[in-house]
């Protein structure tokens, strides 16, 4: 359940597993005899979206079709002892940081000189690295902290073995992820290491893409920008989530940063990478947010035209700084800014698609679907982006590089012919 971080982590659970001679598979539907559910507890709909899984399976193990049931991931270890009370059916409950345990409780020896080794549940061709865990930030809003702790970086030597070993299983683009790229490094090296460790990276043969996911605001190192140019294999792409503009909210949401450093950072990065896609995120319906400051975030995004823009409503998650405020945002209302917002972004990615008509991109082939190949260029992260849909006579492989040239576009897709 939940983000590519926690699917880093089963994919190591899994590896362990495998190591240990057990069959193990990622969501099958085939029959099995143990269920692990890594969930995920960040806010409500994803709350609750990991409880109806748990349920399923309990009354999937009631009816005989699995023996036991194991929870692992950031439910269990906000609401652990919650947890435990309230399904006493579940064979295993354990935080984040419990994988020994967990391997162990499965009838498994959990192998220490076996760190990365990972069962890639992705395509082949790309695969999540986690660089860090944690997060020393402070966001009003946020629940992360208080489940994975503290920021820890893994040490650079430690993530290029991983990535060497990625490279091996046939991986060509590499998306790093953590709570914050931007302070990679400070804990262990006691300055911020995430360009070095980017152009070490960017050095290993067989990564053709890297693609950065994550990035806080506040003090984001400029080399990271000069990579992108000099380097070929860095993506001109970055996932930056701003959460918003009025400089008041910013401020309650314990920020850091303010509507004009915000701006000038965008300024920054489009200076400095002329052709850099910007993916953000935001938050509608902040404790307190006003239809006046709702709408001059709405100028914002029509101002910046950022290329990838998500968006949810805000969750009122006890235990962190803005429980303490009264959440008076009506939920109406908050879906209604929410309908507003990506309405707004969706006519932007529209026009910024339509752009990209008769341009020749690179793009690598991620699967097929009928008659039709999908694929992505470097300004698309899987999942969560534009697709790019190719049909070809000529037979393409999957996980392989292709030039195209755009021959029609819409908001969210972009159709092409080979060239």
């Amino acid at each position: 359940m939940g983000c590519s971080k926690n699917l880093v982590d089963s994919e190591k659970l899994m590896g362990q597993l495998r190591i240990n001679n057990i069959e193990v598979t990622h969501q099958s539907d085939q029959p099995t005899d143990y269920v692990v559910i890594n969930t995920c507890g960040f806010i409500k709909d994803a709350k609750e979206e990991s409880i109806d899984t748990v349920l399923n399976f309990i009354e999937a193990k009631k009816s005989g079709l699995i023996e036991k049931i194991y929870v692992m991931g950031c439910l269990s270890e906000r609401y652990l002892f919650d947890l435990k009370k309230e399904f006493p059916e579940v064979d295993g409950i354990y935080g984040v940081n419990n994988m020994e345990e967990i391997i162990h409780d499965i009838g498994a020896n959990y192998k220490n000189e076996l760190i990365g080794e990972r069962v890639i549940t992705t395509p082949q061709h790309f695969a999540y690295l986690k660089i860090s865990e944690g997060c020393d930030r402070s966001c009003s809003f946020c629940a992360i902290p208080l489940i994975r702790g503290k920021h820890k970086s893994l040490p650079i030597e430690q993530l290029l073995d991983e990535a060497r070993q990625l490279v091996d299983k046939g991986v060509k683009e590499i998306i790093l992820i953590a709570q914050d790229l931007t302070y990679y490094g400070v804990d262990i090296y006691g300055s911020k290491q995430l360009p070095q460790l980017v152009e070490k990276l960017s050095q290993i043969k067989g990564i053709e893409w890297i693609r950065l996911h994550y990035a806080y605001p506040t003090q984001f190192p400029s080399e990271v920008l000069h990579l992108m140019n000099s380097l070929p294999n860095i993506c001109h792409y970055i996932d930056i989530p701003l959460q918003h503009i009025s400089d008041r909210i910013l401020k309650s949401m314990r920020r850091g940063h303010t509507a004009e450093t915000t701006k000038s950072l965008i300024q920054e990065f489009r200076n400095s990478v002329p052709d850099i896609n910007i993916r953000t995120t935001l938050i509608v319906g902040y404790p307190g947010e006003t239809e006046s400051e709702f709408e001059e975030l709405l100028q914002f995004v029509n101002e910046s035209r950022f290329d990838r823009l998500g968006a949810f409503t805000y969750s009122h998650e006890e235990n962190t700084h803005a429980f303490a405020l009264k959440d008076d945002v009506d939920e109406d209302i908050k879906a209604d800014r929410l309908n507003r917002l990506m309405e707004l972004q969706e006519q932007i990615s529209f026009e910024k698609n339509q752009e990209k008509v008769g341009l020749s991109l690179k793009v690598i082939i991620d699967r097929k679907e009928g008659q039709f190949y999908i694929g992505r260029t470097q300004f698309d992260s899987p999942e969560v982006d534009n697709e790019v849909i190719i049909k070809s006579t000529k037979k393409l492989k999957i996980g392989d590089f292709y030039q195209v040239k755009i021959t029609y576009a819409e908001a969210f897709d972009l159709n092409a012919e080979l060239v």
